[in-house]
């Protein structure tokens, strides 16, 4: 079952979406219902999405000095600047633009994985990377929210739910993986947990998907004029990312595998980590966590695309 399930990631992801959605739009108040499971589905997701970070691994990461840098200088400085240049065309509506913000600023750690290992990309040497990864876009993002949103954002928010997010989504959970994995070395209720969370990884994300969309169908449907908007930019960051990935791929004389993982990396936003803290965000605010969604029903569909585009680029 398990091996099945991981054989068709993509596909059960698109299903928990559909599935969500049509729930949402045929049962009368069920968006509502949705909406008080999507903390506990997120917690549980995240917990087990950072307890599949190598935490311990960090000096391994730090080692491949060459890999790191790489998808340092695209994540962090090349689409950043991508981002900018792509945020300016919702830079009129402040919801939107935070949301688009908040998604793209933030490279994924999660199923990026997947799809790396799914187009032949070297998976392990992103997961070794990715403790580096979360915490530099924690760090970064309030900085990098700051320059191309405007210096009047951090005026705008709530200080105090968005710290509360902040705790409860990813350092309760971040922690809690950082802790577990610390007591997998010598109790084995640990390493149980750590093996039951690996083995449900998909249906978690299945079901979280479902869950987030039934709940936010409502308002995508609501504002789906305002929000095709930011379609065009998502599809154009799939479109744009995957070549400064290749670039870079060239400019550190990467082989095959390893390019690979370096344009998935830049390519795969992190958008389920980030939904908790645009959830947070004050009611004018309020479109911002659709903005993110919308990114992910995009982005799931543009993988299908990239890993069979990719390899063929990247076919050393």
């Amino acid at each position: 079952m398990i091996a099945w399930a991981n054989r068709w990631q993509i596909p059960l992801y698109l299903a928990g979406m559909l599935v969500g959605g049509a729930v949402g739009l045929a049962v009368p108040g069920s968006a509502g219902a949705l909406e008080t499971l999507v903390t506990p589905a997120l917690i549980l997701l995240l917990f087990a999405t950072f307890l599949a970070v190598p935490f311990a691994e960090i000096g391994r990461a730090l080692r491949d000095v060459r890999f790191l840098i790489a998808v340092l200088v695209l994540n962090f400085v090349l689409v950043p600047i991508l981002v900018f240049g792509l945020s300016r065309f919702v830079a009129y509506d402040r919801a939107l633009l935070v949301g688009v913000l908040l998604v793209l600023l933030c490279p994924c750690i999660d199923y990026v994985v997947v799809f790396t290992r799914l187009a032949g990309g070297s998976a392990s040497r992103l997961l070794a990377v990715s403790p580096v990864l979360m915490l530099g876009q924690l760090a970064l993002l309030p900085v990098f929210l700051g320059i191309l949103a405007g210096p009047d954002l951090p005026g705008a928010i709530a200080v105090n739910p968005f710290l509360g997010a902040f705790a409860l989504f990813i350092a309760l959970p971040m922690g809690a993986a950082a802790l577990t994995q610390l007591l997998a070395r010598r109790f084995h209720a640990a390493r149980a947990v750590e093996r039951t969370m690996d083995a449900n990884m998909v249906p978690l994300l299945v079901v979280t998907l479902a869950v987030v969309v039934g709940a936010q169908i409502d308002v995508l449907r609501t504002h789906a004029e305002e929000l095709l908007a930011v379609v065009p930019i998502y599809v154009a960051f799939l479109v744009v990312a995957p070549v400064l990935g290749i670039l870079v791929a060239r400019v550190f004389r990467q082989d095959g595998p390893t390019a690979r993982a370096t344009v998935f990396s830049g390519s795969t936003r992190n958008s389920l980590v980030v939904l908790p803290l645009a959830l947070a965000l004050p009611e004018p605010l309020a479109l911002a966590p659709a903005a993110v969604v919308t990114q992910t029903l995009v982005e799931l569909v543009g993988m299908i695309a990239l890993v069979r585009v990719v390899p063929r680029i990247l076919a050393r």
